[in-house]
């Protein structure tokens, strides 16, 4: 892989495993220093360590998306320690119980809206702020298929991936003239630790998503995460404020 983030520092959430450690990784092998974060603390600093026992720069920190006092501290320190902040990616995030709305519980709702939508704008919010500082920066947030299309069943998530495309685009063109490209990726039904869950929790309608993809098949992390870099770099310069879904086809129907 070309070095095209050379000198670069690039933090992401939910990246102690699936997508969000692929994109870890493609960061690094294209030349940055990567802040691994994750809820499970332990598991960020297994997976930073593992980047760095070949060679890379990496940095492995527990942080708590929906908690935004912890993420202004998580990115103080990323900064403390690499010296800047160029590239996020905001990808942490949680699914709720399949359930129609009618019976679905207010705590599983907040719980979703809190990670998935509240946490996303606090991570935003504290990556522009150091952004800024240097006039330039890319950000990614990450929506999902669920936030271009409706899903029976999973109204808490739909309406959080909805949410984060609308954050996206009223920051985008906040920041448009001032150096700080913010763009979403909408991945599609990939294969990693949370959708195995999601099936081994609900078979019948996490099957139904899968039997429907027109490809034919889940993506991979890896696939996601070259998306995302693509957006980060410069080759996407005149992307601001845009979506772009890798799913299989499932929503071009």
């Amino acid at each position: 892989m070309r070095k095209v983030f050379l000198e670069k520092v690039a933090f992401i959430t939910g990246a102690a495993g699936g997508i969000g450690f692929a994109t870890a990784r493609a960061f690094a092998e294209a030349g940055a220093a990567v802040a691994i974060t994750d809820i499970d603390g332990n598991a960020a600093k297994v997976a930073s360590d593992s980047l760095n026992d070949i060679g890379y720069q990496a940095l492995g920190l527990r942080c708590d998306v929906s908690n935004e006092e912890e993420v202004e501290a998580v990115i103080d320190e990323v900064v403390s320690v690499f010296g800047r902040l160029d590239l996020a990616y905001n990808n942490a995030g949680l699914h709720a119980p399949s359930v129609e709305t009618a019976d679905a519980l207010a705590a599983d709702f907040d719980r979703v809206i809190a990670v998935n939508l509240r946490g996303v704008w606090a991570c935003m919010k504290h990556e522009i702020r150091q952004m800024r500082k240097r006039g330039s920066g890319a950000i990614v947030n990450c929506s999902s298929q669920s936030g271009l299309a409706g899903i029976a069943g999973l109204g808490a998530y739909t309406a959080s991936k909805h949410g984060v495309i609308g954050l996206t685009r009223s920051a985008a063109l906040e920041y448009a003239r001032t150096g700080i490209r913010i763009n979403a990726i909408c991945p599609g039904t990939v294969n990693t630790p949370m959708v195995a869950k999601a099936m081994q929790d609900h078979p019948a309608s996490m099957q139904a998503v899968i039997d429907e993809i027109p490809l034919g098949r889940m993506g991979t992390p890896e696939e996601i995460a070259s998306a995302v870099l693509w957006l980060c770099g410069s080759d996407a310069g005149f992307m601001i404020g845009q979506t772009i879904a890798p799913d299989g086809g499932y929503c071009a129907r």
